[in-house]
């Protein structure tokens, strides 16, 4: 059997993602006589390391250059990386969900235009104001907020707008945890509150980041998202 296969049988024997440390140690515990060969290949190296550490370097290789693409499945959303290895039908599942998530930025804009070319020009420029307001977040303060749809574009039971009613601030973190699903719009106040609450965490590592927090700038902006955040008709 082939190294590379006996990283997979490994792997196997995991029914959940687990991280290439975990992975190492285990196939370290099944290999015994791989994990001899390394530690004797880990003495001749200069620097300080270990036969479980050259396993975990060479199956992080492996990983990095693409090598176990269609068999192992990655998750880099946190550090350190987890993997999990991908039975056949787990496999195309896989290759169809990425499929997906390139295409849908695509689906999503083509959701966005269609709406801006059936928008009052009073809405389009709540829009831009948005997007404006976006932009100096993260000029002024470091923020990267995203704009939000409450009600999900391509939610699968009740799409909602692209329209400025429908839109609202919110860390990317939390978006993504949102995904698809639809949430109740925030309120303005809520919507300040959590922006106010962003930027009190922001504020205590400003002098890191070399960021000044200025809040004549923030309220300027608050009042201009209120200004754009509901409109009445009429």
């Amino acid at each position: 059997m082939k190294i590379h296969e006996k990283y997979l049988e490994v792997l196997k024997t995991f029914s959940d993602f687990v991280t290439v440390s975990e992975w190492a140690v285990k196939f370290s515990q099944m290999y015994p006589d791989e994990l001899q060969r390394a530690n004797r290949q880990a003495e001749n190296q200069k620097v300080d390391t270990t036969g479980v550490r050259e396993i975990a370097a060479r199956m992080s290789s492996r990983l990095s250059s693409g090598r176990f693409y269609e068999t192992v499945q990655i998750d880099d959303r946190e550090r350190p990386k987890k993997v999990k290895f991908l039975t056949k039908d787990e496999r195309e599942e896989h290759t169809q969900n990425e499929i997906n998530e390139d295409i849908e930025p695509l689906k999503r804009q083509d959701i966005i235009n269609n709406a801006k070319d059936k928008m009052k020009v009073l809405d389009l420029y709540r829009i831009s104001e948005f997007d404006n307001i976006q932009r100096a977040f993260k000029q002024f303060f470091g923020v990267d907020f995203e704009q939000d749809h409450a009600k999900a574009l391509r939610n699968g039971k009740e799409k909602g707008e692209h329209h400025p009613d429908n839109l609202q601030f919110i860390l990317r973190y939390h978006n993504g945890k949102k995904n698809k699903n639809n949430w109740k719009r925030f309120t303005f106040d809520e919507q300040v509150e959590y922006i106010k609450r962003t930027i009190s965490l922001q504020d205590l590592v400003a002098d890191k980041f070399d960021i000044r927090i200025d809040n004549k700038i923030l309220e300027s902006l608050l009042n201009r998202l209120k200004e754009v955040y509901t409109v009445k008709e009429g």
